[in-house]
């Protein structure tokens, strides 16, 4: 027991270790500030502004930076789904992969499109090597970066600066940060036994004569970027829990904080962008405080195991059914919390399994995005929460909702409204029409209480942009691929338009001279109501199916049925 909370212990070290260093260089990237990298991509970066008729210091406002996310996004989605549909005409197919039926190639191609990489496929027997690398690695950087260029954009806008240039953004955010990080990255899975390989699936004959095939291919460069773009996509079906995709204690160690480094440091970017560490370090503590608790509550559950197997045994022992022993029930604990909190969505072991106290964390990361968040849009999601605190404190005590001296006014808590909104409507009503007819959409294969989380999870997971799922459900139908592709589309680009149009709201208004009234928001007080607004709407909005499905089935486990 020690030995797994000190292994997460540490592993929350280094990641905090880890967050003022990284995000420091994040903003310096994104401030135009000179990085140890100018020698090598600065060459690279101009010839890819004079190849698409890019001005590197021209300034988009909100809408123009709305359309060229929009424009690039579909020209990429249209580029991927033709390179899938005609992947048997391509090279690198050694196995002689064909195309996927229609729906679930729509949906892969939007769930990839925009850093979802939710999966109702089978890797291995379904996707081609230059399909992996040229369609779904392509966007596992492009989706990353438009995230995290649109959430420096928001961060210039709160701040008072421009919102910048989308295409700029993009570039830098792959030619500085996730590329270079990714190649790192896949050297060390390398070293640490991830096989890189274009060749075909491995036929052997086995000690009883029979026969087996090892799939195998370029996986350490495409598991890297799918840790650190938070893609969460795997290479396998058994996604991270694949040896071949994480074989030990040390790429896994390696694979959770790569997970984390992104999302918790620009935490830190935002300070450096408002000279305000002061208020970066207590947002950040904020957020690791939930984080921890989520996490501690997931690992007790997974130790103390199934108390009807307990029961049986007449002994308390781990819960250990849908895990990979190699990692245990802490790592698995310390990975679920993760992989929700991040937004990444990849998976060490089965989330199907969990005791009913990490599907409520699991449940609760997805429903409120801002633990720590997508790649860019949780830090945004983040400030969201912060603004309408402002809003709302300001109104309590009557002092002025003010914001980085710009005062808050009903276009931004229309714009905030419609960011935390839009995620309950896209999971809870596809939700309800699934779970009305159980047999002939819903797909579920567990009964009760546990097959509403399955149904919920699917959908709190597409309109979060993280992934993962309660594996068992049968999602890959025509309702599944149909209604999930538009909670994902929904849930990511309606969030996008409304945090870049408050972005550039903020970033026009003029700034007021701080009185007596102004609202301090980088104290601790404050910072503690913020903490609980954003709990007590994350819990009041979703506490229904949270009652009907984690909640329940923890106390239909404890008495004993």
């Amino acid at each position: 027991m020690g030995q797994g909370f000190l292994q997460i212990a540490l592993t929350l070290s280094i990641v905090i270790f880890i967050t003022p260093k990284l995000g420091r260089y994040i903003a310096k990237v994104f401030l135009g500030e000179s990085t140890i990298l100018d020698v090598i991509m600065n060459p690279i970066e101009k010839i890819l502004y004079i190849l698409v008729g890019v001005r590197k210091n021209d300034e988009m406002t909100g809408w123009q930076y709305i359309r060229a996310v929009l424009c690039s996004n579909l020209v990429m989605g249209i580029f991927v789904y033709a390179v899938l549909h005609y992947q048997r005409l391509l090279p690198w197919n050694p196995n002689g992969f064909g195309v996927m039926r229609w729906d679930t190639l729509l949906h892969t191609t939007i769930s990839f499109l925009t850093n979802t990489d939710q999966q109702h496929y089978i890797g291995e027997t379904t996707l081609s090597y230059f399909s992996q690398i040229a369609a779904l690695g392509f966007l596992m950087f492009t989706s990353a970066a438009t995230g995290l260029a649109v959430g420096i954009a928001f961060i210039r806008g709160l701040t008072g600066r421009k919102l910048g240039n989308f295409y700029v953004d993009l570039t830098r955010a792959i030619t500085r940060i996730l590329l270079p990080l990714s190649i790192i990255g896949a050297i060390a899975l390398i070293a640490l036994g991830v096989p890189q390989t274009l060749d075909q699936t491995l036929v052997i004959q086995t000690l009883e004569g029979g026969t087996q095939y090892i799939a195998r291919g370029p996986v350490a460069s495409f598991e890297s970027i799918k840790m650190l773009g938070e893609n969460g996509g795997g290479f396998f079906a058994a996604n991270s829990a694949h040896p071949f995709e994480n074989p030990n204690g040390a790429s896994n160690l390696l694979e959770i904080i790569a997970m984390l480094s992104i999302p918790t440091s620009l935490i830190y970017t935002y300070g450096v962008f408002a000279n305000n560490l002061k208020q970066t370090w207590l947002l950040f503590w904020m957020v690791f405080v939930i984080f921890v608790i989520l996490i501690w509550m997931t690992a007790v559950g997974e130790m103390q195991g199934n108390p009807l197997i307990n029961k049986i045994v007449s002994a308390e022992i781990p819960n250990l059914e849908g895990k990979e022993l190699r990692f245990g029930w802490a790592e698995t604990a310390l990975w679920a919390v993760t992989t929700t909190a991040t937004m990444c969505g990849a998976v060490n072991g089965m989330h199907d399994s969990l005791m009913p106290q990490g599907v409520f964390s699991t449940l609760f990361n997805l429903f409120l995005q801002i633990i720590w968040g997508g790649q860019g849009t949780g830090t945004a999601y983040l400030f969201i929460y912060l603004i309408l605190t402002v809003f709302l404190t300001g109104l309590m005590v009557g002092r002025t909702p003010e914001f980085f001296g710009r005062k808050i006014e009903k276009r931004e808590i229309v714009l905030a409204s419609v960011v935390l909104l839009i995620h309950p409507i896209l999971v809870l009503i596809p939700s309800a029409i699934a779970l009305a007819y159980p047999i002939s959409l819903s797909g579920i294969s567990n009964p009760s209480f546990h097959g509403i989380s399955q149904v919920v999870y699917e959908y709190a997971s597409a309109a979060a942009n993280n992934g993962s799922g309660l594996e068992g459900l049968k999602d890959n139908t025509l309702w599944w691929n149909l209604s999930s592709s538009f909670s994902i589309l929904a849930g990511r680009y309606i969030p996008i338009i409304a945090i870049l149009l408050l972005a550039d709201s903020m970033s026009g208004k003029p700034k007021v001279t701080e009185t007596r009234a102004t609202l301090k928001t980088d104290s601790l007080m404050f910072t503690s109501i913020t903490a609980g607004v954003t709990i007590i709407l994350g819990i009041l909005t979703f506490f229904p199916v949270l009652a009907l499905g984690p909640i329940a089935e923890a106390f239909k486990l404890a008495s004993g049925n």
